[in-house]
């Protein structure tokens, strides 16, 4: 900190060696003025409502399921554009070796993400059908 040694800034100098001091004064000083006194008979309670409104996913399975299946309405549409825009670049290569090697590439791309993407799509409905049929059982 070269610019606070100067004179000019030498109360700047010392505010910054000394913050920590100010900071440790706070947060004692903090819990003290903001302390509320409760009477020994109030109860306080709480509630927590579904930020996703009474008719949303009730439980986690539920909330998952609702995710995957935005992730899928979202994903598969731009999938298909990216495998069109692959076949575009195979067209636009024209022979050309560079091109070819880029447009297979974004084509192994493109599969390998579509794969991870219904991939996890499965997983999921498997695993929910376990954790369904196990909470069934029991």
């Amino acid at each position: 900190m070269k610019i606070f040694k100067t004179k000019k800034y030498s109360i700047l100098s010392n505010i910054l060696k000394f913050s920590f001091i100010f900071v440790f004064a706070l947060i004692l000083i903090t819990p003290i003025l903001y302390t509320n006194t409760v009477n020994a008979d109030t109860s306080v309670t709480t509630t927590i409502n579904n930020p996703l409104g009474p008719t949303g996913p009730q439980n986690i399975p539920d909330f998952i399921k609702k995710v995957i299946e935005i992730v899928l309405t979202v994903g598969v549409p731009i999938i298909v554009l990216a495998i069109i825009y692959t076949g575009f670049l195979f067209v636009q290569a024209q022979g050309n070796s560079e091109a070819i090697t880029k447009a297979k590439k974004s084509l192994m791309y493109v599969l390998i993400g579509a794969a991870l993407l219904l991939g996890a799509f499965v997983i999921a409905q498997a695993i929910g059908a376990t954790v369904k049929d196990i909470s069934s059982t029991t």
